[in-house]
């Protein structure tokens, strides 16, 4: 007993200097800080509030995504088929452009709180949220026109519409600055002491914006043109979660955090997350339906005619496209050179006609090359020499050239005759 009593004095003293250095680390730095980093970061890696690292990984992946996408939609303009849809890509940018600068903002409310930095929170909370639901506002707008007429705006009109809008809220939000920060009397300049009361009053009017880009997607719901009516639900789910999203956030802001004890460090959590979840709303219920359906054909769209209509390849469409053109071109070069006395042959296409009596068509021996054997013997068409004797009866007084040469040729004998009947033309040697 006495040597356990006399162990525990030095056990307790090595105890207390492990914990020392511990307890003035955590007095100066939080666990996952680093001991020469400023006080004003310790959010960004606190280990004990979760909230901050939390909020960091969103926003960053929000960031990338927010830009990924931008470059998805600028380079789909090339292969987006309707009009309409490719007018309205450059308010779509812009609102893209809103929900990355939302994302960055996350940072700065993550960062602890200095002249610069609550500075930029007032200005650019308004700012940014003002460009998000502008674009919403003239997209709802251009819809409308859309559903009823299949023809909205031009896409410069829309673009200018939802720029105009937003330059409202950054002319208040410099106004108020000026008037609440720049001021040399009155209340204090920094603007980390002003009222929370103040903060939420210089945002009725990108409250009225978004009251009416949910407004104005309800009628954009009806229409006769039915392959609209799907972006208009994709703004108004997006601007219906928003409402709720910013009630939750006034509500917190203002009263939630006051009665819960909690009152000077929930209010930048309340507004990273408001900024975060908002953000995340845009990009899953607005960005990417339409970064998706950017480059589908309608239902309704009618498809264009082909530039190669199916034709039938053969003669007959050849002699129909020469009866619609009225006109033919003749090589004489390669034309028949039939001979005068023989008889005449039968044309092939002396049946057909569908042909005009002002444009006859004279074939060329590469048409009949292509045309093929006829259905007609041979024998109709060129003529052949006979060894029949004129008849006895016959009245005419000159030998035809066949029967001359007949007679001249039979001195061979009649075993001659009978081993080949056929004699060979006369026209066959130096016809040319």
């Amino acid at each position: 007993c006495r040597m356990g009593a006399a162990a525990v004095p030095p056990v307790a003293a090595c105890v207390l200097l492990v914990l020392l250095p511990t307890a003035a680390g955590q007095t100066s730095a939080p666990s996952g800080c680093g001991k020469d980093l400023s006080s004003l970061y310790y959010n960004l890696c606190d280990l004990s509030a979760a909230w901050g690292i939390v909020l960091e990984a969103v926003a960053s992946l929000g960031v990338v995504t927010s830009f990924v996408l931008t470059i998805v939609l600028v380079a789909s303009l090339p292969f987006v088929q309707d009009h309409q849809k490719k007018s309205l890509v450059a308010t779509q940018v812009f609102f893209l452009l809103g929900t990355f600068g939302l994302f960055c903002l996350t940072f700065d409310f993550i960062v602890g709180p200095d002249f610069s930095t609550c500075a930029s929170r007032r200005f650019l909370f308004g700012v940014l949220f003002a460009i998000c639901f502008s674009s919403l506002l003239a997209h709802a707008v251009a819809l409308n026109f859309l559903v009823r007429r299949n023809r909205g705006p031009r896409g410069w009109v829309t673009l200018a519409v939802a720029l105009l809008l937003a330059l409202v809220e950054v002319i208040i939000n410099a106004e108020w600055l000026i008037i609440t920060v720049a001021r040399q009397e009155g209340s204090s300049s920094d603007p980390c002491q002003l009222a929370d009361a103040d903060f939420v009053m210089a945002l009725i009017y990108v409250m009225f914006l978004l009251v009416a880009a949910f407004g104005t997607s309800w009628p954009a719901l009806c229409g006769r043109y039915g392959r609209w009516r799907k972006h208009s639900a994709f703004i108004l789910a997006t601007t219906g979660l928003s409402v709720a999203i910013w009630v939750a956030w006034t509500a917190m802001y203002l009263y939630g955090n006051q009665r819960a004890g909690e009152k000077p460090g929930w209010d930048d959590p309340t507004l990273a997350i408001a900024l975060v979840s908002n953000a995340c709303a845009f990009l899953l219920l607005y960005v990417i339906p339409e970064v998706t359906h950017v480059t589908q054909r309608g239902p309704e769209q009618p498809f264009e005619d082909e530039g190669y209509p199916t034709r039938g390849v053969g003669y007959e469409t050849i002699l129909k496209e020469q009866k619609s053109q009225s006109m033919f071109v003749e090589n004489k070069a390669f034309s028949m050179d039939e001979p005068s006395f023989a008889k005449k042959p039968v044309s092939p296409y002396s049946g057909y006609n569908g042909q005009l009596l002002t444009s006859v068509y004279q074939p060329t021996e590469m048409a009949l090359m292509h045309k093929g054997p006829t259905d007609g013997p041979y024998d109709v068409i060129l003529p052949r020499a006979s060894t029949a004797s004129p008849a006895a009866g016959s009245t005419s007084s000159t030998l035809r050239a066949e029967d001359v040469f007949a007679v001249q040729a039979r001195p061979g004998g009649a075993a001659r005759d009978s081993r080949s009947c056929q004699v060979q033309s006369p026209y066959s040697r130096n016809r040319w």
